[in-house]
């Protein structure tokens, strides 16, 4: 295997970013626009808000570690009290659209939904954030010619390594550094529900099973373990034991650094790239 290891700060062997997806209700209206009108299906959105981000707050201070909160637009105009909340624990708020509508594939409803999400998050939390995450990983050419024009650090949207690298736009001009995330480290592929299309509900057991042997590896390698919550799922009771657990068990690894997506798309810059 060819030795990609970064350069992280202080010697350290790999980075791990806690990163929390707070969709609220916009993970379902934007599945189903019919969802605004079905309080039901809203509620589980609602979760998040009342009780998973502050229960995810309380144990991230536990820790003593600072996250990255990807979150829509909607939710910073809908919920300003666990965003407000957020922020003043010191996290990172990070860009995710405005709706959390998939538009890849139409460049005047990325163009909105990038505008409005960076509108609502300067208006109301007063952020301008350095980073963006995309809902559902879905991207477009036309979308990093946006980041890059509205002067984001970094994307964190695609799933192509397990280390950053920068991004190079069709016209050769550079474009933002890329901090990957998989799906293997997702918590809604295990446990969001939905009644329109039911499937099982893996145990915590076999998520914690599965993100302990992909950070193995990943600290093996000397790579960066993005990994991916959403509040409303696992701002669940057990959920929330699960997070203590996972950290705690990471913990006991040598030289792992706990780090913002902003810090580590700085620490690659500055170890891999020459400033003029």
């Amino acid at each position: 295997m060819v030795d990609k290891r970064i350069n992280w700060p202080n010697g350290a062997q790999c980075a791990v970013m806690l990163t929390f997806d707070f969709d609220a209700e916009t993970l379902w209206t934007a599945r189903d626009p019919k969802d605004a009108h079905r309080p039901g299906v809203l509620s589980q959105g609602r979760y998040g808000a009342k009780v998973g981000v502050p229960k995810i707050l309380e144990t991230l201070e536990e820790a003593g570690l600072k996250a990255t909160f990807f979150i829509p637009g909607w939710t910073a105009e809908n919920h300003p009290a666990p965003c407000e909340a957020i922020l003043q624990a010191g996290h990172e708020i990070g860009h995710h659209s405005y709706s959390h509508r998939w538009v890849a594939d139409s460049p005047e409803h990325e163009t909105e939904e990038m505008e409005k999400g960076l509108a609502a998050l300067k208006s109301r939390l007063g952020v301008v954030p350095k980073g963006y995450r995309s809902p559902a990983g879905e991207v477009s050419e036309n979308l990093f010619r946006l980041l890059t024009q509205h002067g984001f650090l970094y994307d964190s949207s695609l799933l192509d390594d397990i280390n950053p690298y920068r991004h190079t736009l069709a016209d050769g001009s550079r474009g933002p550094i890329e901090l990957p995330w998989h799906w293997s480290l997702d918590d809604a592929p295990y446990a969001l529900f939905s009644v329109a299309s039911p499937r099982p509900i893996f145990p915590n057991s076999h998520m914690l099973e599965v993100w302990q042997e992909e950070f193995r590896e990943i600290h093996r390698w000397g790579g960066l373990y993005d990994i991916v919550f959403h509040p409303q799922i696992s701002g669940r009771p057990s959920r929330i034991a699960l997070l203590r657990q996972l950290i705690a068990w990471i913990r006991t690894f040598p030289g792992v650094w706990f780090a913002t997506g902003a810090e580590v798309a700085e620490a690659w810059s500055a170890a891999h790239e020459v400033t003029v």
